[in-house]
């Protein structure tokens, strides 16, 4: 009996474990749908940190800073050639550069997390799309890239966080188009 008593106790608890689990997956799955959808008010935020200035190299050595690019909207994207979802938006995120590309108030940076530039220069020639590339020329902070791959990171004039992403997503929206454009008419 008590063996039994053991085994009931136990499948109860893994029920209880695993009920646990798929609310908390249901709640993160709605927060980030939440988060995804919210772009727009997002920005608006103002009382946004700012980041420590971070610097990035391109093929070529040269290096560009945050800091050098205040006054502009930056638009930040952790990727790595070997990634799926990183693969599956970069059509999105070509769209959206292509929309932005004569737009002096807005700059992309595609950074290649695994600083094979010569790899990841093949693969934007081998699709076609026409990014900047960068590799990291100092160290990322957390509140950039927490450690998973793609993550978006958009700053404002003033060089704030207002809005970060983890995870593969359709760039070419209306949405977002229309909340980068909203971006780049704001003064800072």
């Amino acid at each position: 009996m008590n063996i039994k008593f053991n085994k009931i106790i136990t499948r109860f608890v893994f029920f209880i474990l695993a009920a646990g689990a798929l609310i908390a997956c249901e709640n993160t799955a709605k927060n980030n749908t939440a988060k995804k959808e919210n772009i727009q008010d997002t920005i608006s935020d103002v009382d946004r940190p700012q980041v420590a200035d971070v610097s990035f190299k391109d093929k070529e050595g040269n290096i560009v800073s945050l800091s050098s690019l205040k006054g502009k909207i930056v638009f930040i994207n952790f990727w790595a050639t070997w990634c799926p979802p990183c693969i599956h938006e970069m059509p999105s995120i070509n769209e959206l550069h292509k929309k932005f590309k004569d737009n002096e108030d807005v700059a992309f940076l595609m950074i290649d997390v695994d600083n094979a530039i010569e790899q990841s220069t093949a693969f934007m020639e081998k699709n076609k799309y026409d990014l900047p590339l960068y590799t990291p020329a100092s160290e990322i902070p957390a509140e950039f890239l927490g450690g998973a791959i793609p993550t978006t990171v958009i700053l404002d004039k003033a060089g704030n966080i207002v809005e970060r992403v983890e995870g593969s997503r359709d760039y070419s929206t209306p949405e977002i188009v229309a909340a980068l454009t909203k971006l780049a008419q704001a003064d800072h």
